[in-house]
Protein backbone atom coordinates (compact mmCIF):
# COMPACT_ATOMS: atom_id res chain seq x y z
CA UNK A 1 0.00 0.00 0.00
CA UNK A 2 0.80 3.85 -0.46
CA UNK A 3 1.52 5.75 2.10
CA UNK A 4 -1.56 7.68 0.89
CA UNK A 5 -3.88 4.45 1.51
CA UNK A 6 -1.95 3.46 4.66
CA UNK A 7 -3.43 7.18 5.94
CA UNK A 8 -6.45 6.42 4.66
CA UNK A 9 -7.52 3.26 6.23
CA UNK A 10 -5.58 4.54 9.60
CA UNK A 11 -2.78 2.71 9.62
CA UNK A 12 0.95 3.41 10.42
CA UNK A 13 4.09 3.82 8.04
CA UNK A 14 7.48 5.10 8.05
CA UNK A 15 6.81 8.37 6.37
CA UNK A 16 7.09 11.40 8.11
CA UNK A 17 3.34 12.13 7.54
CA UNK A 18 2.82 9.42 10.28
CA UNK A 19 5.98 9.72 12.26
CA UNK A 20 3.88 10.57 15.55
CA UNK A 21 1.40 7.83 15.58
CA UNK A 22 4.14 5.36 14.52
CA UNK A 23 6.21 6.19 17.49
CA UNK A 24 3.97 5.96 19.82
CA UNK A 25 3.43 2.42 18.57
CA UNK A 26 6.89 1.66 18.57
CA UNK A 27 7.00 2.76 21.74
CA UNK A 28 4.72 0.04 22.86
CA UNK A 29 6.12 -2.46 20.99
CA UNK A 30 9.35 -1.90 22.56
CA UNK A 31 7.53 -2.38 26.09
CA UNK A 32 6.24 -5.33 25.14
CA UNK A 33 9.02 -6.47 24.04
CA UNK A 34 11.12 -5.81 27.69
CA UNK A 35 8.12 -7.18 29.43
CA UNK A 36 7.87 -10.91 26.88
CA UNK A 37 11.49 -11.39 27.05
CA UNK A 38 13.49 -13.19 24.42
CA UNK A 39 10.66 -15.21 22.64
CA UNK A 40 7.83 -14.75 20.68
CA UNK A 41 4.86 -13.73 22.69
CA UNK A 42 0.71 -13.18 22.38
CA UNK A 43 -0.51 -10.08 22.86
CA UNK A 44 -4.40 -9.31 23.32
CA UNK A 45 -5.45 -6.32 22.77
CA UNK A 46 -8.56 -5.36 24.20
CA UNK A 47 -10.97 -2.11 24.83
CA UNK A 48 -12.39 -1.13 28.20
CA UNK A 49 -15.48 -0.67 26.20
CA UNK A 50 -16.50 -0.93 22.84
CA UNK A 51 -15.95 2.33 20.34
CA UNK A 52 -12.47 3.03 22.42
CA UNK A 53 -10.26 1.90 19.24
CA UNK A 54 -9.41 -1.53 20.17
CA UNK A 55 -8.85 -2.46 16.61
CA UNK A 56 -6.90 0.25 15.68
CA UNK A 57 -4.34 -0.17 18.51
CA UNK A 58 -4.50 -3.67 17.74
CA UNK A 59 -3.39 -3.54 13.79
CA UNK A 60 -1.32 -0.55 14.51
CA UNK A 61 0.84 -2.52 16.79
CA UNK A 62 1.04 -5.54 14.40
CA UNK A 63 2.66 -3.51 12.32
CA UNK A 64 4.84 -1.91 14.39
CA UNK A 65 6.08 -5.30 14.91
CA UNK A 66 6.77 -5.90 11.70
CA UNK A 67 8.87 -2.36 11.11
CA UNK A 68 11.60 -4.98 12.60
CA UNK A 69 13.07 -6.73 8.94
CA UNK A 70 13.48 -10.10 11.41
CA UNK A 71 10.07 -9.96 12.88
CA UNK A 72 6.61 -10.84 11.29
CA UNK A 73 3.62 -10.18 12.60
CA UNK A 74 -0.27 -12.18 12.78
CA UNK A 75 -3.18 -9.80 13.62
CA UNK A 76 -6.09 -12.18 14.27
CA UNK A 77 -9.70 -10.72 14.73
CA UNK A 78 -11.07 -12.20 17.80
CA UNK A 79 -14.00 -10.25 17.92
CA UNK A 80 -16.54 -12.08 16.85
CA UNK A 81 -19.82 -9.23 17.23
CA UNK A 82 -17.66 -6.56 15.73
CA UNK A 83 -15.25 -8.04 13.11
CA UNK A 84 -13.42 -5.25 11.59
CA UNK A 85 -9.87 -5.99 10.34
CA UNK A 86 -10.52 -7.38 7.09
CA UNK A 87 -12.31 -3.90 6.09
CA UNK A 88 -9.47 -1.92 7.53
CA UNK A 89 -6.70 -4.07 5.97
CA UNK A 90 -8.54 -4.49 2.66
CA UNK A 91 -8.37 -7.87 3.20
CA UNK A 92 -11.42 -10.18 1.02
CA UNK A 93 -11.86 -13.41 3.19
CA UNK A 94 -12.66 -15.84 0.76
CA UNK A 95 -11.71 -18.75 2.74
CA UNK A 96 -13.36 -17.68 5.38
CA UNK A 97 -11.89 -16.83 8.95
CA UNK A 98 -11.07 -17.71 12.82
CA UNK A 99 -14.45 -18.69 13.63
CA UNK A 100 -14.76 -21.11 10.55
CA UNK A 101 -11.99 -22.81 11.66
CA UNK A 102 -12.86 -23.06 15.02
CA UNK A 103 -16.13 -24.75 14.43
CA UNK A 104 -15.28 -27.02 11.22
CA UNK A 105 -12.37 -29.50 11.84
CA UNK A 106 -11.92 -29.97 8.23
CA UNK A 107 -10.53 -26.18 7.69
CA UNK A 108 -6.89 -25.73 7.39
CA UNK A 109 -5.29 -23.33 9.30
CA UNK A 110 -2.98 -22.05 6.43
CA UNK A 111 -6.12 -21.22 4.45
CA UNK A 112 -7.46 -18.54 6.62
CA UNK A 113 -3.38 -16.40 6.82
CA UNK A 114 -4.45 -13.72 4.85
CA UNK A 115 -1.52 -11.34 2.88
CA UNK A 116 -2.18 -7.83 3.76
CA UNK A 117 -0.23 -5.84 1.65
CA UNK A 118 2.19 -4.52 4.22
CA UNK A 119 5.52 -6.65 4.32
CA UNK A 120 5.58 -9.21 6.74
CA UNK A 121 1.89 -8.45 8.15
CA UNK A 122 -1.10 -11.51 7.98
CA UNK A 123 -4.37 -11.05 8.84
CA UNK A 124 -6.68 -14.12 10.14
CA UNK A 125 -10.06 -12.38 9.99
CA UNK A 126 -12.82 -13.49 12.18
CA UNK A 127 -15.20 -14.70 9.56
CA UNK A 128 -18.65 -12.84 10.29
CA UNK A 129 -20.44 -12.00 12.98
CA UNK A 130 -21.05 -14.19 15.62
CA UNK A 131 -23.56 -14.06 18.58
CA UNK A 132 -21.72 -16.72 20.88
CA UNK A 133 -18.04 -17.53 20.58
CA UNK A 134 -16.98 -18.07 24.37
CA UNK A 135 -16.59 -21.62 23.96
CA UNK A 136 -14.85 -22.10 20.94
CA UNK A 137 -12.38 -19.66 22.62
CA UNK A 138 -12.03 -22.28 25.45
CA UNK A 139 -11.73 -25.61 23.34
CA UNK A 140 -8.22 -27.40 22.85
CA UNK A 141 -8.37 -26.87 19.00
CA UNK A 142 -8.24 -22.76 19.92
CA UNK A 143 -4.99 -23.75 21.95
CA UNK A 144 -3.61 -25.82 19.91
CA UNK A 145 -4.13 -22.92 16.75
CA UNK A 146 -2.19 -19.94 18.66
CA UNK A 147 0.28 -23.01 20.16
CA UNK A 148 1.10 -23.93 15.88
CA UNK A 149 0.67 -20.21 15.23
CA UNK A 150 3.65 -19.55 17.57
CA UNK A 151 5.56 -22.37 17.48
CA UNK A 152 6.55 -22.46 13.84
CA UNK A 153 7.73 -19.26 13.45
CA UNK A 154 10.49 -18.20 16.61
CA UNK A 155 9.85 -14.65 14.79
CA UNK A 156 6.56 -14.28 14.94
CA UNK A 157 4.48 -12.31 16.66
CA UNK A 158 0.61 -12.39 17.57
CA UNK A 159 -1.67 -10.06 18.14
CA UNK A 160 -5.20 -10.56 19.32
CA UNK A 161 -7.67 -8.11 18.58
CA UNK A 162 -10.66 -8.84 21.40
CA UNK A 163 -14.07 -7.40 22.24
CA UNK A 164 -14.77 -5.30 24.86
CA UNK A 165 -14.17 -5.86 28.46
CA UNK A 166 -17.37 -4.54 29.46
CA UNK A 167 -19.59 -5.33 27.25
CA UNK A 168 -18.34 -9.52 26.59
CA UNK A 169 -17.37 -12.60 28.88
CA UNK A 170 -14.74 -13.57 26.01
CA UNK A 171 -12.30 -10.37 26.71
CA UNK A 172 -11.53 -12.63 29.73
CA UNK A 173 -11.85 -16.09 27.77
CA UNK A 174 -9.08 -14.91 25.40
CA UNK A 175 -6.60 -13.89 27.82
CA UNK A 176 -5.95 -17.88 28.92
CA UNK A 177 -4.17 -17.83 24.99
CA UNK A 178 -2.36 -14.83 25.70
CA UNK A 179 0.84 -13.94 27.30
CA UNK A 180 -0.03 -10.38 27.69
CA UNK A 181 -3.19 -8.21 28.00
CA UNK A 182 -3.14 -4.79 26.79
CA UNK A 183 -6.44 -2.70 27.66
CA UNK A 184 -7.63 0.42 25.78
CA UNK A 185 -9.30 3.08 26.74
CA UNK A 186 -10.77 6.37 24.35
CA UNK A 187 -10.35 9.21 25.78
CA UNK A 188 -13.48 10.89 27.05
CA UNK A 189 -15.29 7.44 26.30
CA UNK A 190 -14.48 5.55 29.97
CA UNK A 191 -14.00 6.35 33.32
CA UNK A 192 -11.07 5.53 35.71
CA UNK A 193 -13.83 3.23 37.69
CA UNK A 194 -14.73 1.45 34.28
CA UNK A 195 -10.82 0.98 33.78
CA UNK A 196 -10.60 -0.70 37.17
CA UNK A 197 -13.39 -2.77 36.48
CA UNK A 198 -12.04 -3.84 33.26
CA UNK A 199 -8.81 -4.47 34.40
CA UNK A 200 -9.76 -6.67 37.46
CA UNK A 201 -10.92 -9.48 34.59
CA UNK A 202 -7.39 -10.32 34.18
CA UNK A 203 -4.20 -11.60 35.83
CA UNK A 204 -1.94 -8.70 37.36
CA UNK A 205 1.08 -10.53 35.75
CA UNK A 206 0.05 -10.40 32.43
CA UNK A 207 -1.62 -6.92 32.35
CA UNK A 208 1.08 -4.77 30.30
CA UNK A 209 -0.82 -1.79 30.96
CA UNK A 210 -3.65 0.75 29.63
CA UNK A 211 -3.40 2.30 26.27
CA UNK A 212 -5.03 6.16 25.95
CA UNK A 213 -6.60 6.23 22.08
CA UNK A 214 -7.56 9.33 20.65
CA UNK A 215 -6.21 12.10 23.00
CA UNK A 216 -6.98 15.38 22.21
Amino acid sequence: MTPRSLEDRRLIHRQDSARVQADAFRDLRTRLLTLGGKQNFVTLVVPVGHGSGGSFVARNLALAFAFDEIKTALLVDCDALHPSQHTAMGVDPVNGGLMDYLRDSSSGLQQIQYPTGIPRVHLIPNGGRHEISGEYFTSPRARTMIDSLRGSNPDRYLILDGPSVLNSPDARILSELADLVVLVAGYGKVTMKNIDEAAANFEPEKLAGVVFNDLP
